[in-house]
């Protein structure tokens, strides 16, 4: 059996039966103890279970309420957010008016973008990036938050109800069925929300790891926006919007 199918199959036992011991697996899949126990191990990095002593249990929507500085956040799934990136930038043409939210996998979207588009974002760093690649860029006034380098607060809002985007490009800290796109800070999820209302189209970066997590303050509804990943989710997100996974 293929390691892609096992992983399958287990996943889908999870689903059924909440819990699953290694010796269980074993006899079901027919496989030796230390190969159930790498696909655990795998299975828990990419955070699509939580393994626990003897086998595994279904990862539970969690609710996270920690918010890294960019340094931090930018060493995090590096890989994979640039693969996110390197996508969405492919989103961009030719005379498009694009909103990019401050963040770590949306700066990095900056560096792909290769289309003569005209930019409006609430990162400092990304404003100064796409000044630097010749394009035209507005920055948000406002406050100035030193732990995620974005503008925010009610002049960043209000800056943004004059605006009318072809594509906007947001990151989360969370992302579930229930409550949506997600993130820690009551004045970035305004600016974030307002960002959404005023693009024809929006875009979510976010890898695996943001699924099946709720932080403080929900900016939008699943259906406000897609959603660019790396991995898809087992549980069916797409009943509710575009999920776009991003292969190697």
């Amino acid at each position: 059996m293929l390691t892609e199918e096992r992983h399958q199959l287990i996943l889908k036992y999870l689903a059924e039966e909440k819990a699953v011991t290694v010796t269980e697996l074993t006899g079901l899949l027919q496989a030796s103890e230390s190969t159930i126990r790498r696909d655990l191990n795998t299975l828990h990095q990419q955070g699509k279970l939580l393994k626990v002593h003897g086998g595994a249990t279904l990862k539970e929507k969690a609710v996270t309420t920690v918010e890294y500085d960019m340094k931090t956040k930018s060493a995090l799934n590096l890989a994979e957010k640039k693969r996110i990136a390197r996508y969405a930038a492919s989103l961009i043409e030719k005379d498009d008016f694009v909103y990019i939210d401050a963040g770590t996998t949306t700066e990095l979207l900056v560096d792909y973008i290769d289309q003569p588009a005209e930019f409006v974002t609430n990162g400092i760093g990304h404003a100064r990036k796409l000044a630097m690649k010749g394009f035209r860029v507005h920055i948000l006034g406002g406050e100035y938050k030193l732990s995620t380098e974005a503008m925010i607060g009610i002049e960043a809002v209000q800056a943004l109800a004059a605006y009318h985007f072809t594509k906007a490009f947001l990151g989360t800290n969370g992302i579930s069925i229930g409550g949506g796109y997600s993130t820690p800070d009551t004045q970035e999820a305004c600016v974030k929300g307002e960002a959404v209302k005023k693009a024809y189209e929006s875009y979510i970066l976010a890898d695996h790891t943001k699924f099946n997590m709720d932080s403080r303050i929900t900016f939008a509804r699943l259906e406000d926006a897609k959603i660019i990943t790396d991995q898809k989710p087992e549980q069916n997100y797409e009943k509710y919007t575009v999920v776009k996974e991003v292969q190697e």
